[in-house]
Parts: structure tokens; sequence; C-alpha cells
């Protein structure tokens, strides 16, 4: 089964550890698509850092938080809060960095009964199968990972990009792309993956040339998502046989 999923590549530098092919590499959102309902605490982080590095309350009622990244719900906050755009860009580092440090003060410890669907019985399928698993989430770096280490996900997941480490979910998706490449998993014949549960899921996926999976565990309808025309559209991840991955 081994020799099925990976092929061995010796690197032609001296002293380099060979590295290995996977046959297919799986990116994954968050919010809607391996978790669901984890409640309020990351909105409120958010709106509590805003507050504490600009003095300005903010709030994200009203702002169409679903598929968004990070950095655009804290602009939007900020500028119905009356910042200007460079004060805006001067602040937001700030507010990031204290974003986290309030979320993991303030987080539930247990998000297991939040777990999507089929997620975990999948993640744990593709780890038995060596095809490596990642995130490419709107989430703050620390925020995404204690969701995941709450929700009992974390282990399955060894690599992912962040909302602060790009302006767009396809500039992520594209550093994803990266690190899975620089650690050797990546052939042209690796099948790669991004499953999501919103129509920005998909379309980046489609900037990046990849393979896209759409499930109807978030708040997008399914006529929503299919409008976006993924490569598969599922009820939720207990319809995806990871052998479809390779096919």
């Amino acid at each position: 089964m081994e020799e099925d999923l990976f092929i061995i590549r010796y690197s032609m530098k001296r002293g380099e550890s060979p590295s290995l092919v996977a046959a297919a590499v799986v990116l994954f959102d968050i919010d809607g698509t391996l978790i669901r309902r984890a409640g309020p605490h990351h909105r409120v982080a958010l709106e509590a850092a805003a507050l504490r590095v600009t003095g300005r309350p903010c709030s994200t009622d009203g702002i169409p938080v679903q598929g968004m990244l990070d950095g655009d719900i804290l602009t939007a906050m900020l500028q119905r809060a009356g910042l200007s755009s460079p004060a805006i860009r001067h602040a937001l580092p700030a507010i990031m960095a204290q974003a986290q440090r309030i979320y993991l003060h303030t987080a539930p410890r247990d998000l297991h009964a939040r777990v999507c669907p089929g997620a975990k019985a999948l993640l744990r399928r593709l780890r038995r199968q060596g095809i490596p698993a990642g995130l490419v989430t709107g989430n703050l770096s620390r925020i995404a990972w204690r969701k995941m280490e709450s929700a009992g996900l974390r282990s399955y997941l060894s690599f992912g990009a962040f909302a602060e480490m790009g302006r767009t979910r396809a500039a992520l998706a594209s550093l994803a792309l990266s690190q899975a490449r620089r650690r050797g998993w990546i052939s042209p014949h690796t099948r790669l993956w991004l499953i999501g549960d919103h129509p920005n899921d998909v379309n980046a996926a489609r900037a990046n040339s990849i393979q896209s999976i759409a499930v109807q565990t978030g708040l997008s309808s399914a006529d929503e998502l299919a409008g976006h025309s993924p490569d598969l559209l599922l009820e939720d991840l207990r319809s995806l046989d990871h052998r479809s991955l390779l096919a």
C-alpha cells in the first residue's frame, strides 16, 4: 500500500535525505468545513483587540464575515469606526497580535462536539494513507491552531497558511502549496485539493489550478456553491471517499 501512495525521490544534493512525494495533498478551510458553531470567542477577540489598540469601539455586526480573512474583517470594522486607511494599516499588526492573545485566554478548551460530520474520520484516513493535510484559513494562525487543538484535530494537520500571511484566500492557498513543495511532497503527478464551505474556497482553488471540494456544512447553500462549479459538491465530509482524491 505504501508503495502505491508514495514515490521515493532521492535528492541529487549530497547529504540530503530522501523525501516522499505524496500521491495527493489536501488543504482544508476551518470554519464551516472542519468545525462549526465554535462560539463567539473569535469574534469577541477581534472586537476587543481593536478597542484595546485603537480606543475605538468596533463591532462585526452587519459584516458578512463568512469566507472573509480576519484582516479584511478587522479592516471593515475599523473603517466603520472612522479610521483612515493609513491608520488602519498601521494598527492592524498590533490588533492581530492582540486578538490572538485574547483568543488563547478566552477560547473554549473543548470543541470536539463542534467537529463537522466526517471531518475527523477523513483526516484519520488521510494520515493513515500518508496523504499530507494542511490548512488554508481566514483565521489568524494562533487562533486557527487553538481551534484545531480544542477540536482534537491538530495532530492530523502538518502545515498551513493563515490570515496574517496574505491578502486573499487565493494567495494563502498558493503559500500552503509552496510549503508542501518545499517539503518535497508535490510532483507533477500529485493530486492537489482544497476543501471548503464557501465560494471563496472554490475560487481560491481555481486561481491556483487545483481541484476543489465544496461541502454544505457552512452557511452557503448548495445552489450558491454549485454556482461556482466546484469539482465535487458534497453534503458533508462523510460523503467523501479518500480514494476519490487519488483517482
